[in-house]
């Protein structure tokens, strides 16, 4: 057997968005392995740096390799109506999301096209906490949060904002400081949150007034799981619990 009976690595979330933006633009229907479409992305999974050389195959992200994955996407629409192939959970959660909101999916599938074809990782900000994650729902969870806060421009101009005021780059909730604790290496950072959630609002403009300065710990907590906090709730949540920790340590009565 080729490779020892080795297979190829599972596809990554990026891949298969990827892949789910060919069907979605092909109306949700599979796309055959000589199609140009389906040429082109082979030979952009290829170039992607997500597996290394050594666990790839000979046959690695082939077209034919493509064409089964669009099948796969295909056939787990809800709507479709014949045999369906071996897709994967993960393969339905894309395609779920790109049934919901397919203009923020198809534009995320961009980001990853035009990042890859320049050489470049995804360009997902630092101050979503993109950097480092390795389960696969949160990355894929922080990667659609990431699309819709990735003003740089907008973060710059809140975080000039508080030091024109004087005030410190600190958290709104628990009032961490960067700068304060890690000295040069933490002068200048801070992450930068929407206060009202954009999957509520919608596309619209942001003022700097609509975001809210939080420490990486806090912005990760107000995004771990609905119902999502504002910065004052999670603030009170952390005040509530300090209070309850003060009043353990010094015991009834006193």
């Amino acid at each position: 057997m080729p490779d020892g009976g080795r297979r190829n690595p599972d596809w990554e979330w990026d891949e298969i968005v990827l892949a789910c933006d060919l069907v979605w633009l092909n109306d949700w229907q599979q796309i055959g392995a000589d199609d140009r479409r389906v040429v082109e992305l082979s030979a952009l999974l290829q170039r992607m740096s997500l597996h290394p050389p050594e666990a790839r195959q000979h046959n690695f992200r082939n077209a034919n390799g493509v064409a089964r994955k669009t099948a796969d996407i295909a056939t787990s629409h809800p709507d479709y109506q014949g045999r369906r192939t071996n897709g994967n959970a993960l393969d339905r959660e894309v395609l779920d999301e790109f049934r919901v909101r397919p203009d923020v999916m198809h534009a995320l599938a961009e980001t990853i096209r035009i990042s890859v074809s320049h050489g470049e990782p995804p360009d997902f900000p630092r101050e979503v906490g993109y950097e480092g994650e390795s389960e696969m729902e949160g990355r894929y969870l922080l990667r659609i949060h990431a699309y819709r806060e990735r003003s740089a421009g907008l973060r710059r101009r809140k975080i000039e904002s508080v030091r024109r005021r004087g005030e410190l780059l600190a958290c709104a909730a628990c009032g961490f400081d960067f700068e304060r604790v890690y000295g040069d290496r933490g002068r200048g950072y801070i992450e930068c949150h929407h206060v009202i959630p954009l999957h509520e609002t919608g596309e619209h403009r942001v003022t700097i007034s609509d975001l809210a300065l939080l420490c990486s710990n806090c912005h990760r907590m107000i995004h771990t799981k609905p119902p999502w906090p504002t910065p004052v709730e999670l603030g009170e949540i952390i005040r509530r619990r300090a209070e309850g920790t003060d009043a353990l340590q010094r015991g009834p009565g006193l």
